[in-house]
């Protein structure tokens, strides 16, 4: 295995990562920023008025988009089985 070779499985690696990972952290950045602004206006300082919405919002994101989310992984994964063979140590 050549070191280019190795550098991009790497590469898909944290593609296929940020791509899983992208829309729950999104949909939590959002969340957590309209939060902490609504919490700066009323003066309300309450910990779990961050946590549950967050929760809540990263929930949705994956119940809606998990097939889509498994797809992507299994299709890199299989692709990442088949160049298995062509490996040569």
């Amino acid at each position: 295995m050549t070191d280019a070779q190795v550098i991009e499985i790497v590469v898909e690696a944290f593609q296929v990562a940020a791509k899983i990972a992208g829309p729950p952290l999104m949909a939590a950045l959002f969340v957590g920023v309209t939060v902490s602004l609504l919490q700066t206006i009323t003066q309300i300082q309450e910990m779990t008025l961050t946590f549950v919405p967050k929760l809540v919002a990263m929930g949705l994101i994956v119940i809606f988009s998990g097939q889509w989310m498994i797809r992507i992984l299994t299709t890199w994964v299989i692709s990442l089985w088949s160049i298995i063979p062509t490996i040569s140590g």
